[in-house]
């Protein structure tokens, strides 16, 4: 075989073993196109920060989610590498850490919040889809107990390649975008709302019965919800750079 496949089998079946605590899929980017995120909930600190540094100086950038603030503080409190950067986004309750230049943006991904309560998963999905590398418009507030509010941000968002549309209670708003709008349309259910069908359930519901097409991913999934619209945005972006 060439040099090319010998490299590409290698990365197939790499992973960097962090003593007995983690196995980090530090090929995946090159693999599929998706970063692997850490999720810091659950994990000792110390552990966490060991794993986090592994995959920075493996891959020269971590995302990790879902981060409190005793873990933040351990976080902040590491030894980075010189010239690296620590992003902490408090409504998102991630941290993005950087050793190595970000590659060029590609790509526009549109993220749109029902209400109020449902940015932080909203904002955990911009995240991701910036650090991925696309341009990212947000607007929060737009649900459709008043729907007037949503179409000024359609016209903003126009151009678009793909739209995170987060919700909660009943989930109504990403099937009305996707009723609207031609870019393909991610719905993302919130676990806010209470009583019967509350935590997220009667939006995750709503959105799986939606008669507008579009996709769905699971409860409170900020990250899955933007790495997938940020994939498509690339690959959109990529097909019309090559003509």
């Amino acid at each position: 075989m060439d040099e090319e496949e010998a490299l590409q089998r290698i990365k197939r079946q790499s992973f960097l073993a962090v003593g007995e605590i983690a196995k980090l899929d530090i090929s995946r980017a090159d693999r599929i196109g998706i970063p692997e995120a850490i999720l810091a909930e659950g994990k000792d600190g110390t552990d966490l920060v060991a794993i986090s540094l592994a995959h920075l100086k493996a891959t020269g950038s971590v995302i990790i989610t879902r981060v409190s603030p005793e873990q933040l503080h351990l976080l902040q409190s590491a030894k980075l590498p010189e010239e690296s950067t620590l992003e902490h986004n408090s409504k998102a309750r991630t941290v993005v850490i950087r050793s190595a230049k970000r590659q060029d943006k590609m790509g526009t991904v549109g993220i749109l919040a029902a209400g109020t309560a449902d940015m932080p998963v909203a904002e955990e999905a911009a995240v991701v889809a910036d650090e991925m590398g696309c341009n990212v418009i947000s607007e929060y507030d737009v649900g459709v107990a008043g729907i007037h509010r949503l179409f000024p941000c359609l016209e903003r968002m126009a151009d678009v390649d793909a739209f995170v549309v987060a919700a909660g209670r009943e989930g109504t708003l990403p099937a009305v975008v996707a009723g609207l709008v031609e870019a393909p349309v991610i719905g993302l259910p919130v676990s806010t709302g209470y009583g019967l069908g509350g935590s997220g359930q009667a939006a995750l519901y709503s959105m799986l019965q939606s008669c507008s097409v579009l996709t769905v991913v699971n409860i409170d999934a900020g990250f899955v919800a933007g790495a997938f619209a940020a994939k498509i945005a690339r690959q959109k972006a990529y097909g019309q750079k090559q003509f």
